[in-house]
This record gives structure tokens, sequence and C-alpha cells, in this order.
């Protein structure tokens, strides 16, 4: 079973809900760039204050140092026997930084349309406390406008537009086309479709999960 993994996919496609549910099964961490950023910035350090700079001005951080965070880490322990990265690499140049410092077995790609990224984003919900994230078709909180996980209030990003979304899909697919074309170049890459903005998350899970053996 592979277990260095790059989940890849546009904005909206359940990398971050996929990856939370295949890390236990694996036994491996999943690590977020998003995360590192909100944990290295509370725990002020080195990295942190050099991103928080960054992120005040309203710039994208540097390459070198989101590299750094990973870098960091992967060193850890509970990283010893594989990873889920869950939004990392987005450029080739960070990918071909990646190579340095992980050995990646294999790269999930998830393949959605558009159209289904675009209704599955509109009914997306967040909460504003721990930023759990829930999908009024696909994932609902058991209680209306209550987040499961802190009983948080929960509400809609006001990014998650249908103007906006279409936006930020093509933003993706322009700095992500040859993040594809590298891994599948190396034969790493397992592509993922789904076609429907309701599809189960745990049938889902479980093609990820074939795909990995």
């Amino acid at each position: 079973m592979k277990t260095k993994l790059i989940f890849l996919g546009p904005p909206g496609a359940g990398k971050g809900t996929y990856a939370s549910r295949v890390a236990p099964k694996l036994g491996v961490p999943q690590i977020s760039t998003g995360d590192l950023f909100r944990e290295n910035m509370a725990k002020d350090t080195e990295l942190g204050r050099k991103a928080k700079e960054y992120v005040n001005a309203g710039k994208l951080v540097p390459d070198e140092i989101v590299v750094d965070m990973v870098r960091d880490r992967l060193s850890e322990d509970d990283a010893t026997n594989g990873y889920i990265l869950d939004g990392f690499p987005r450029t080739l140049t960070q990918a071909e930084a990646l190579d340095s410092i992980a050995e990646i077995e294999a790269v999930i790609n998830l393949v959605v349309p558009d159209s289904v990224i675009i209704e599955r984003l509109s009914s997306r919900i967040q909460c504003k406390s721990c930023a759990a994230v829930f999908n009024l078709k696909t994932m609902p909180p058991q209680e209306e406008g209550k987040c499961d996980k802190c009983g948080g209030e929960l509400y809609q990003r006001e990014d998650d537009t249908p103007a906006v979304i279409q936006k930020r899909l093509d933003a993706y697919k322009a700095q992500t086309a040859p993040l594809i074309e590298y891994y599948k170049a190396r034969g790493v890459i397992a592509n993922i479709h789904n076609d429907k903005a309701d599809a189960p998350v745990d049938g889902i899970v479980a093609r990820i999960m074939a795909a990995l053996e």
C-alpha cells in the first residue's frame, strides 16, 4: 500500500475531505499547507514570522518558505511511515523542490467538471470557530447551522459564489496543468473521476484506497 502521497484537485474537489478520511486508514498524517501556515504563525516560529509578513501584506508566501515549512513537518516522527500532502505542491517549482526532501509514491488527482465544482461549492458552509467544512448536499451538519465538531456557527464564504468560483478554477488549471503532466510522466498519478455533486464520500474514498494498493 502506497503511503507517501499528494492529493491534487481544483478548489472544491474534496481534497481535504477525502484526505481526512484516507489518512486514518493508512495511519499517516494529513498535512495541509494552510494548517502549516496557521500553526507556524500561531507558534511564532521563525518561518511563521516570515510567512506572516507576506500574508499581512496580501502577497503570496514565497516557495522557499512554503517548502521549508513542509520539510520541517515531514521530519516529525508521525510522518516517518508516510503522509498525505493536501494543497502542496501547487506549482512545478514547488514539485521540483519537494523531490529533494520527499519520496512521493502516488499522486491522487481528483478530476471533477467545473459545473460540479460550482454546484458543490455553492452549497459549502464552514465553521467560524474551527474552520471545519460541511456541504448542504453531500455532507450536511447534524444540526442546521451548527458545527458537528465544536458547536460553532456555520457560514458561507464570500468567495463561494459561481462567478468567483469559475475564476478560481481557471487560475488552478493554468497553474496546475504542468504539475499534472510532471507526475504523469513519472507514472505515479492516479485520476479519480467524479462527475456528481452529491457523490457519496465513502464511495470516492473506497476508489482512492483501491488506487493505492
